[in-house]
This record gives structure tokens, C-alpha cells and sequence, in this order.
């Protein structure tokens, strides 16, 4: 939306392609049964609600964008191409799951997952919730299982996340802003009586046909569970969220540079490939603050290259920018992903549910067969062949089977939506004309429906 606005602003025509039905993205989902904040976006801005970019291609002058637009069980949905000369990618990041016994049963949801639903429908994912993971996220999520009546019966962090901020004060000072934010999910925390332990995690849940209860274990530097720290704990529902996982299907499919299983931008938030910017989460996890000053440099930087014009740059976001990326980077200091977390899985615990490959068939599989890379890791295990295509578990997947960059192992696909055979056998439309050489005289996009 900050991307749309601040392009619009500079008198480039925009198109919105949202995935969601409602504007407003993840941070401010809509509550469709209480209502939300309204959201508006100005002139000159197209927005193509519940739809989908499922595929990316290069052209003269930019890029092709294949759309589908409608719910994803819906025979009617429409299809589309758009070509571009100037493409922001803001595609978000999901949670981070890392398998243990049990994470498969019903009742195990991801911590984003847990607010959704909360958040979008109103609807408590258990009425005594256990959350686990890492990472600050996990206090909002407790606030909005609270909100509509769960009771949150603790909340582990597996790492020190006091040890890594006194180690990073830059950060906190990044940060300041946020202080506010954290007293106020501290005193939600004393006034419910919901207990915080550091170094703690969910090790295996149990129950028959659902979640009943959970084991909880002491963890040290690595990870690494303590023995005889471990203990069972009543719960019907569990939330588990280490971090996120950025979603970079179609910047893989531009051919962007990444560094650290993140997008690499310069200040103007442009990619390595001549077009395409990219803001919020594919460049790094800072929060919504961070992703929408992001997104206002993407968007003007857009309008410029369109325009062909040089445009004032957007000093306060800017600013926002750089101090957010502080803060980031401290955020990822205090809270890591030690690999101690690798020992959790038992041979027979299910790492790759689409098709419910164990982490023993997977070693066994990845030993020996020797598979060296994500496609024969896939081939020779089925890891990562099924309905998710490795979203859910990817990267627990490749960092088992040890493979290099995990983060981004499982984002090189063509398709980066799910779409229909039918859908993919559709008469292609009339190819959309080819994008002028000259930025003063290129059209904002060529559009062309499908039959």
C-alpha cells in the first residue's frame, strides 16, 4: 500500500495485485465479523483484490506478470497478463515451523496461523494454548488468543533474548519506539499470570486424535534439550513460530541477487536486475513500521524509472529506513536459530507432512543415495513434492539434509502459485506489445485479458 501510494503521488499509474481480499495485508487483516479499519487508496491506483501472481517472466524493456484473479476454489477465476517496466515485489514472509514429535497432530498451528485466525475470523484456535518459538512476534500473537477468549497457559522462547539486546544497544536505541509496545504486552502478561521462560521450548505434543498435552524442556546455548528438564503440560491447542521465512518465489523467478536468504537492495530499494525493487519482508524482518518506509522509497523509486524523471527523494523515509534496519539487525542477533533444534526429530517424526516422509527416511534417503542438491534431495526422499511445495517444510528440510542456503532452497520454481492444469491449458492471450525502449514514452503497464 505505501509502495501503490507513494508512486501514485508521483503521478505514475499503479496496479495493486493483493492477494488478499481486503486491503490492509497481514498487519491490519480485516476482522469480517467485527469489522475493521478502513483503508483507501488514492487516484490512479488499480487494486486487483484476491489475486495472484503465479508466474514472472522477463521481456524487452521489463517483465510479464501472470495473474489469476479470485478465490483459489472458485472454477470462475480469471486470468491475466501485465507487463511492466517497473515491478515492486512485496510479497511478505511466512512462519518458520521446525518439526518434533508431534507437530503434525491437530491442534498444532503456526503462530501466524493462530492470529489470523483470531484476527481475520474471531475464532480461538483452543481454549488452554501453549505458544513456542522465538522471536518478538509471539507476544502479539498472545494478545490476540486473549482477545478472543483463549487461555494462554505459557510462553517458551527458546533463545536469551536479554543476553542478545544487551549485546546489541544500537539496536535497542533503533528500537526506542517500540519500548512502549513491550511494556504494554508486559503488563498483559502480569495481569493474566501468563508465565515466560527463556530457553525453553514444546519438545513433542501428545493426545489422541488432537492435541492434550505437551512436553516442555529446558534448553541450552545450542538448543540442545537438558535432560531431565523436561515436563508435561495441559494444553489443547499449541502455537509455534520461529521466526519467518521470507516468500521469494517470484524474486528467484526475476533473478535477483540474495544475500543471507534475503532479497539485496540499495538505498532506493532497487534488485540487482534493472526494474524490480522489492520492500518489507523479502529484504529483511523488521516489522510493519520498517516494511511500509520500504515500500514508500520502492514506489517512488518505481514512478522514477517510469517517468523517467528525477524525483525528491523521501527523506523521512529514509530516516525510517535506516534506523529500522538497525533494529532488524539486532532482532536477528538477539533471537537465532541455534541448530541444536536439529536433535528434536526422532527418526519417526514427520518432517515433510504433503507426504508424510520421516526424518529417517529423509537421512537415509539423503545418505544413501547422496544427494547433494534440492532437486535430488526431493527425487530421492519426496520431501517437499506435495501440496505445499516445501512452504511449510523446506527449510527445515534442506537444513536437515544440509543443503547450501537453505533459507531459499525451495523457492526456485517456475509456478509460484498454485494453479489448475486446466488453468495452465487455457489458450494463451495475444501477446501484450512490447514495452517502448524510452522511459518518457513507455505505457505504466499493457494489459490483456484471458478468454
Amino acid at each position: 500500500m505505501a509502495a501503490a501510494r507513494a508512486a501514485a503521488a508521483a503521478g505514475a499509474a499503479v496496479l495493486l495485485v493483493d492477494s488478499g481480499a481486503a486491503l490492509g495485508g497481514q498487519y491490519h487483516r480485516q476482522n469480517s465479523l467485527h469489522g475493521g479499519r478502513e483503508f483507501t487508496l488514492p487516484a490512479g491506483v488499480e487494486h486487483l483484490a484476491e489475486s495472484q501472481v503465479w508466474a514472472l517472466e522477463p521481456v524487452p524493456g521489463g517483465h510479464r506478470l501472470h495473474i489469476r484473479t479470485g478465490p483459489a476454489d472458485s472454477p470462475e477465476r480469471a486470468g491475466r497478463t501485465v507487463d511492466t517496466a517497473a515491478l515492486v515485489l512485496a510479497t511478505g514472509a511466512y512462519d518458520r515451523a521446525l518439526p518434533f514429535p508431534g507437530w503434525d497432530l491437530p491442534g498444532v498451528f503456526t503462530a501466524g496461523a493462530a492470529q489470523a485466525l483470531a484476527k481475520g475470523q474471531g475464532v480461538a484456535v483452543g481454549e488452554r494454548v501453549v505458544l513456542a518459538g522465538t522471536g518478538p512476534f509471539l507476544l502479539p500473537v498472545a494478545e490476540s488468543l486473549i482477545a478472543v477468549g483463549s487461555r494462554v497457559a505459557a510462553i517458551l522462547e527458546a533463545g536469551d533474548p536479554v543476553t542478545g539486546w544487551l549485546a546489541a544497544p544500537g539496536g535497542v536505541v533503533a528500537g526506542r519506539r517500540r519500548l512502549a509496545e513491550l511494556a504494554r504486552y508486559t503488563a498483559l502478561l502480569a495481569r493474566r499470570r501468563i508465565p515466560y521462560h527463556h530457553r525453553s521450548t514444546v519438545i513433542e505434543t501428545h493426545g489422541t486424535g488432537r492435541v492434550e498435552a505437551v512436553t516442555v524442556a529446558r534448553l541450552d546455548a545450542r538448543w540442545r534439550v537438558l535432560p531431565g528438564s523436561e515436563r508435561r503440560v495441559a494444553a489443547d491447542a499449541v502455537c509455534v513460530g520461529f521466526g519467518f521465512t521470507p516468500q521469494l518465489e517470484l524474486a528467484v523467478a526475476a533473478r535477483c541477487a540474495l544475500a543471507g536468504g534475503f532479497v539485496a537492495v540499495d538505498i532506493a530499494q532497487a534488485t540487482s536486475v534493472p526494474g524490480v525493487y522489492a520492500a518489507g519482508e523479502l529484504t529483511g524482518i523488521g516489522g510493519a513500521e520498517l516494511a511500509a518506509a520500504e515500500g514508500e522509497l520502492a514506489g517512488a523509486a518505481a514512478a522514477a524509472r517510469l517517468l523517467g524523471a528525477r524525483l525528491p527523494a523521501p527523506v523521512r523515509a529514509l530516516r525510517r529506513v535506516r534506523e529500522g534496519r538497525r533494529f532488524a539487525a539486532a532482532l536477528e542477533r538477539a533471537y537465532p536459530v541455534r541448530d541444536g533444534w536439529r536433535t528434536w526429530p526422532r527418526d519417526d517424526t514427520v518432517v515433510c507432512r504433503c507426504e508424510e516422509v520421516t526424518c529417517g527416511e529423509l537421512r537415509r534417503a539423503v545418505a544413501e543415495r547422496d544427494a547433494v542438491g534440492v532437486r535430488s534431495v526431493k527425487l530421492v526422499s519426496r520431501a517437499g513434492l506435495g501440496l505445499c511445495q516445501g512452504r511449510v517444510c523446506g527449510r527445515a528440510v534442506a537444513e536437515l539434509a544440509g543443503l547450501d542456503d537453505p533459507g531459499a532452497a525451495f523457492a526456485r520454481r517456475p509456478i509460484a502459485a498454485p494453479v489448475r492444469l486446466g488453468e495452465l491449458a487455457e489458450a494463451p492471450p495475444d501477446e501484450p506489445a512490447e514495452p517502448s525502449p524510452g522511459p518518457q514514452q513507455h505505457p505504466t503497464r499493457l494489459e490483456r485479458e484471458q478468454p
